[in-house]
């Protein structure tokens, strides 16, 4: 099976850290952010591993080699010269999905216990466009889903702003935040073809939401962490030593 893991990203928020070193490499409980990942998505079937960079590269590509990809297929999607945001960088990441099925995508800076075997179960059995992890957690960026969990919209509780249209009422919807872990169809690739070389992968979801399913995927007893900020590191290593299942 076949995954990406976002590792581009500046890591603003992890700064002073940030300055020297790839939010991927970040170390929580004697592993890099990466690591975490990596062994996550092996443990899970995940055999072959696509890793988009950009701030540090070479220390990303260099920490690879040290340990020998982790004993499966690992490439490297290079965005050096310019990041593409999430959904610029799954277009650019097509050729490595050349086999027709579905594929996994995950933030580098989210730990869970969630099975990913049964995520990608659940994508196999539905065939949506994606399937997207979510939760009901506290934000003030939801997206909106329908009783049958449904993608239908987005808003920003502190703007009003909604998405794709303006939204009379949201009371009829389930808000619920994106966790950073997704199933995508090869179908998307189709669809991306006419956008522009960088754009929101969330962006694209919302605006073919009316014509084709992307459901969202609320695990059970599900935990997870955000390491974005400096101010979350501390919890993050009491979540990995608390959650057994943390490479499930």
């Amino acid at each position: 099976m076949k995954a990406m893991i976002f590792a581009a990203g500046l890591g603003t928020r992890l700064k002073p850290i940030t300055d020297h070193l790839p939010k991927a490499l970040v170390p929580i409980a004697g592993k890099p952010l990466l690591e975490h990942v990596i062994l996550k998505l092996k443990s899970a079937g995940f055999d072959e591993l696509i890793v988009n960079v950009h701030h540090f590269p070479e220390l990303i590509i260099d920490f690879l080699k040290q340990n020998s990809n982790f004993g499966i297929r690992i490439e490297i999607s290079d965005e050096r010269n310019v990041l593409l945001d999430t959904g610029g960088a799954i277009r650019k990441a097509a050729w490595f999905f050349d086999d027709g099925k579905p594929f996994l995508v995950h933030n580098v800076d989210i730990l869970s216990n969630l099975n990913l075997g049964d995520l990608y179960h659940q994508h196999l059995t539905t065939n949506p466009l994606a399937t997207l992890v979510v939760s009901e957690r506290d934000t003030f960026r939801y997206l909106l889903f329908n009783e049958d969990n449904r993608l239908c919209g987005w808003i920003n509780e502190k703007t009003g702003e909604t998405k794709p249209v303006k939204f009379e009422t949201i009371s009829g919807f389930n808000k619920l935040a994106f966790a950073g872990i997704q199933v995508l169809s090869p179908d998307v690739f189709d669809r991306m073809e006419a956008l522009q070389p960088k754009f929101p992968i969330m962006d694209f979801y919302l605006s073919n939401a009316q014509q084709h399913i992307i459901n969202g995927y609320i695990p059970t007893d599900f935990r997870m962490m955000d390491v974005g900020k400096l101010n979350v590191l501390d919890e993050a290593e009491k979540f990995v030593t608390m959650t057994p299942n943390l490479r499930q």
